[in-house]
Parts: C-alpha cells; sequence; structure tokens
C-alpha cells in the first residue's frame, strides 16, 4: 500500500512539518482518547507507516508541548468556543489545542501559516464543517496570544 492510500487527502503536497502535525494531530488524538503517557503516543506514533518522511523533532515538541501545556491552552480558547471542552469532536479538541501552542510557542511561524495548517488538518480528518469552527476559533484567539503580529498584518 503506498503513502497516499492511506492518508485522508492524498492529492495534497505535504511537506515534513505538515506532515509532523498530522502525526502530532494523531497523537493528540491518542491522547485525548486513552489517557496514556505522551511517551508511550510517541513511541506509538514513530512506528507508524510513513514516519520517516515527518520532521520528527517537529512531531516531537509539538506533541509533548501540547501535552505539557494543555490546561493552559484550554483556558486560552475555552472562552472563544460555544459549548463545553467537552462537547468538541475529539479532533477539533485536538487541532485547537495544536493550533493555540503553535500560536504560543511558535512566533517564529506566521498566525496566519498556522491558522491554515490547521484548517487543512480538520479538513483531512475532522467532520464536514469542523474546519470552519477551528478556524473561527483560532481566528480569535490570534490576536490575543499574538497581538503586535496580528496589528501588524491587519495596517498591510
Amino acid at each position: 500500500m503506498n503513502d497516499k492510500a492511506v492518508h485522508a487527502n492524498p492529492s495534497k503536497n505535504r511537506t515534513p512539518r505538515h506532515r509532523a502535525r498530522e502525526f502530532a494531530l494523531q497523537g493528540l488524538y491518542q491522547w485525548l482518547l486513552n489517557n496514556e503517557p505522551a511517551k508511550t503516543v510517541v513511541n506509538n506514533i514513530r512506528a507508524a507507516h510513513g514516519f520517516d518522511k515527518a520532521d520528527g523533532d517537529f512531531f516531537a515538541a509539538l506533541l509533548y508541548g501540547t501535552i505539557e501545556q494543555s490546561v493552559a491552552l484550554r483556558e486560552d480558547f475555552a472562552p472563544l468556543v460555544d459549548r463545553g471542552i467537552g462537547e468538541l469532536s475529539p479532533i477539533e479538541h485536538a487541532v485547537l489545542l495544536l493550533g493555540a501552542y503553535e500560536l504560543k510557542n511558535h512566533p517564529e511561524i506566521p498566525y496566519r501559516v498556522v491558522i491554515n495548517e490547521a484548517v487543512e488538518l480538520t479538513k483531512s480528518f475532522g467532520g464536514i464543517d469542523g474546519h470552519k469552527y477551528v478556524n473561527g476559533v483560532l481566528d480569535k484567539l490570534a490576536p490575543k496570544l499574538r497581538a503586535d503580529e496580528v496589528a501588524a498584518d491587519k495596517k498591510r
């Protein structure tokens, strides 16, 4: 079976960083559902088909960082969601955690790239309109976590 056959959106040209985000999303999904230790999740994901094409260091930083900061990240986006965190689909929950983590901890990645990546992940793995929801929440979160960058972007 080739790599395109196992991906939800095979027509996309996926970079190693995008693949790292895909695997981090899968790891967060596993962590949310099974509440396994981060190290167990990382080991399971590293053994997955196609992981060798991902940026392994970025994957590990995303997964460990997001899990470690999950309580604070939820606090950041909870006021922006229209339902309780427990009512989010596991994919939306995981993507929001991942997007919030990148917005908060990776200022070298433009906020628009973070939001776009989160939207693409949700389109590939989430429900029909989940990407619209994720986009709306992260679009409201970006000015709170990246006020200067968002303000400068709006001036252009």
